[in-house]
């Protein structure tokens, strides 16, 4: 490539596995191309992306995606979120083609979207190449909640036409199954492999010999019901804004200042729910996890297939989360041997990525100017 490449990347910020996804590939991605760049559009906060992505980046702080409001990490909101849908679809011409005007201002080799759907109709409609990289798509989420409903049909097809019309479409595994759009390319999973430093860990929160065991739900809100969970002798719980003093057995790991991924990788056991970053990283680090189911989200069966065949794990029952216990489940997979995965898909992304960056982008966008 004769020129330096620039690579337009939407990251949606609904919850933190759309930018644990993304991240290794970009770093896979600069590797092969050191001379790239990137500009980063998200509603994730710009501190939080410089943590996960190690090259230098111009940040738009925005959302292009609706996702899906929630009522906490577990639960959709379906009526606020039918609301969102309907307003943002209701001049969606008139908003493709102004994401295509900047999308031309901005004149980018070629636009990775994870997995937002305007930036990949608006490529389309301004003629640069786009690729989805993503273990779902929100038209298939969308049509789980909301097939049945008489306003639904137009917005689904219109979701469904910008992944259709992408280059290629990167399903990392385990992923949603996506069988109505063409061009979809398998990866291996996706992850972040962190570095296993437990007695590091347990020296800095003064743990002793105790077992570790992370909290959390994927950077989404969600109401820990910490006061009615009993002291259980031996387990230190790890929780992201855990009051200071308020219980010697609970500690903030946020104020640590450990990469999330060291962070599980470290611990003894980690209570989350079914999402992709956590599941993935999880089973590339060894450690045993916990998930509380989340009912409306279809990809979670796909997650909690995969996990189960490769991987500790076990279901947490809503009544044992909400009064802790669960110890004797925790107990139960500490006596299993750990098991890892290869979590390498992220150069195989960076392999098409370039593939499409080939020969400045320019056959790539006569193909799309021609409809094809």
């Amino acid at each position: 490539m004769s020129r330096v490449p620039h690579v337009f990347v939407d990251i949606s910020a609904h919850g933190l596995g759309h930018l644990a996804q993304t991240a290794p590939v970009l770093d896979a991605l600069a590797a092969r191309s050191p001379s790239l760049r990137l500009t980063i559009r998200s509603g994730l906060a710009e501190d939080r992306l410089r943590l996960r992505i190690a090259q230098p980046f111009t940040h738009l702080p925005a959302s292009s995606d609706v996702s899906f409001l929630m009522h906490d990490a577990t639960r959709v909101d379906r009526e606020r979120s039918a609301a969102a849908y309907r307003a943002a679809h209701a001049d969606w011409p008139a908003q493709v083609a102004a994401e295509a005007d900047f999308l031309t201002a901005l004149a980018p080799d070629l636009v990775l979207a994870n997995v937002s759907a305007l930036p990949l109709a608006g490529a389309r409609a301004a003629g640069i190449p786009a690729a989805a990289l993503c273990s779902l798509n929100w038209a298939d989420q969308f049509a789980f909640l909301f097939a049945g409903e008489d306003w639904a049909a137009s917005i689904h097809a219109q979701l469904h036409a910008a992944y259709a019309g992408a280059e290629v479409f990167l399903r990392c595994l385990p992923a949603t199954a996506m069988p109505t759009l063409p061009r979809v390319v398998d990866l291996p999973p996706i992850a972040r492999v962190g570095r296993a430093e437990h007695a590091a860990l347990a020296a800095a929160i003064g743990a002793g010999d105790e077992r570790l065991v992370l909290v959390g739900m994927g950077g989404i809100g969600f109401d820990l019901p910490l006061a009615q969970w009993p002291q259980t002798p031996g387990i230190r719980w790890l929780v992201r804004g855990a009051p200071a003093g308020r219980r010697p057995d609970v500690t903030d790991y946020g104020a640590l200042g450990w990469h999330f991924s060291d962070l599980l990788a470290s611990v003894d056991a980690v209570v989350t729910k079914p999402g992709y970053g956590m599941f993935v990283e999880a089973a590339a680090a060894g450690t045993p996890l916990l998930y509380l189911r989340r009912d409306d989200w279809p990809e979670q069966d796909a997650l909690i297939d995969w996990l189960a065949a490769e991987a500790v794990c076990a279901e947490l029952a809503a009544d044992d989360f909400s009064s802790g216990g669960f110890v004797r489940q925790l107990a139960a997979l500490w006596r299993q041997p750990r098991r890892r995965v290869a979590a390498d898909g992220a150069a195989e992304a960076a392999r098409q990525l370039l593939a499409l960056l080939a020969d400045d982008g320019a056959a790539p966008r006569e193909k799309f100017r021609a409809g094809s």
